[in-house]
Parts: C-alpha cells; structure tokens; sequence
C-alpha cells in the first residue's frame, strides 16, 4: 500500500500537479492540506472521472483538508471531537478496514508571541488526546499531513539561525516529540537518516528547491506494528520544481500490507 500526503497550497491552482503525480505514482490513498476552497467549489469531479473516490472539508482561501483514495472508506471523520473548535478543515480521518489514517494541517503559529503559537502547541496536545480516545498503538494508524514542525536541526538548511522560529522553536518541537510518544514512528526517518531532506521551500527564497534550501515540516508517521510492515519512503522533488508549484511537495511511504 502507497501512501502519501501533499501540501497543494490551492488545490485547484495545483490540480494538474496532481493529477499527473497521482497518474505516475498510483498511491492508494493521498492526503492533501491546503486546499483552499469551498466544499462547492472543489473539483470532486475531475479525481472521480478517473476512479478516485475524494472526501474533503474545506474554506474560502484558507485551510482545507482532502483525502483521495483508490476504495472509499469505510468511515469519514473531519474535525477533533473535544468540545473545543472543531477545525474541521483541519482534521480529517478515515478507516480503510483495519488501517486508520488521520491527515491534519496543524496551524502554523504566525510569531512565537502571537496567540495562534499557543493555539498551536494546545492542538498537538489535543490530538495526542484523540489518539488515546480513537485507536491504539497496537493498531495499523498512520498520522499524516503538514504538521509545521522541523523535529531536529538535520530538518532544516539553517537550524542555527530559527531556534525562535514557529516552527522550530524548543517548545513546538518538544510537545511534538511529546505527541510522538503516544506512540508514533517517523516513517521516512527509518529509511532516510541523512540531513539535506526537505519537503518544504519558501517561494521568498529563490530557487531553494535547486539550491536544497528548505525545511523538513511534512511527516508520515506510523505505529509501531505499521512502521514495521513500511518497505520504502521518499521526498519527490520533481513536482517542486515544475512551473507554478507549490512550495511543498509529496512525501510517499510503501507498506506491505
């Protein structure tokens, strides 16, 4: 099983992107964030003419969460069911059978003094809460998305200079590892120790695809009886470096199962 996650930053401004990488790659699920458009307005049409079954929640320009997949899932859940916002362009999961996949666009936090910094580290926290409520380490779970957070120095081109930035700051990347502990495995880490591997590039920096410029901020992570049935995982690049891209590209892992 293939499975992959994509930052669109506008959905349908990236949709031929899309499409050929889905063409190329054949994922059995992708989940997108960013989509950036009104349920109404998403273009369910164009994946279901090929056979792809979608499930989206979304916004007017901000936000916005998809799932594209080869079979329709046995259930659909968007938003955290805690009492507090919802973020249900935020939030989205699915069952496919045994497997559970939670794809999340986790706020981004603007300033380490803004309001939406603390929003942020209060989400990460209520989703580790979601995890113990919904599933279990001991199930096939794979949490997916644009998570904002660089976890180690080897994520980011110039750790040095962003300890205060939002999404490398000591407290966002400790209650991330926090989260982590509920019992999660960074998927493409297993097969990639190496420094120098990025999933997002700033558009104010140019050429930082070429240049290898970027921040590691997209993850797939898996329980442990998952993680060991995952065969392969990579970044690629290509679709970064096409006209009109977004300034993330797709993370993809293998599992045999």
């Amino acid at each position: 099983m293939r499975i992959a996650t994509f930052n669109a930053n506008s959905i349908r401004t990236r949709l031929q992107i899309i499409l050929q990488w889905l063409k190329k790659h054949d994922p059995d699920i992708l989940c997108i964030q960013e989509t950036k458009v009104q349920d109404q307005e998403f273009p369910a049409a164009v994946f279901e003419q090929s056979d792809w079954h979608v499930a989206f929640r979304g916004e007017k320009s901000y936000n916005g969460v998809a799932l594209i997949s080869r079979s329709k899932p046995d259930r659909t859940i968007f938003g955290i069911d805690d009492g507090a916002q919802p973020d249900a362009t935020r939030f989205c999961y699915a069952q496919f059978g045994s497997l559970h996949v939670i794809n999340t666009y986790v706020p981004q936090g603007r300033e380490i003094d803004h309001p939406m910094y603390a929003y942020k580290i209060a989400w990460f926290q209520r989703l580790k809460k979601w995890f113990a409520q919904h599933v279990s380490p001991k199930d096939f779970v794979v949490w997916v998305g644009d998570l904002n957070v660089a976890p180690e120095a080897i994520d980011i081109h110039n750790a040095e200079r962003q300890r205060n930035h939002v999404c490398f700051h000591e407290t966002v990347r400790n209650v991330y590892q926090d989260t982590l502990q509920w019992g999660f495995v960074d998927v493409f880490r297993k097969f990639h120790p190496e420094p120098g591997q990025y999933t997002f590039f700033d558009y104010r920096t140019p050429n930082a695809a070429k240049r290898a410029m970027g921040w590691r901020i997209d993850h797939i992570l898996a329980t442990p009886p998952l993680a060991d049935c995952a065969r392969n995982a990579f970044i690629d690049l290509e679709p970064r470096l096409e006209g009109k891209p977004s300034d993330h590209t797709f993370l993809c892992a293998d599992f045999d199962i």
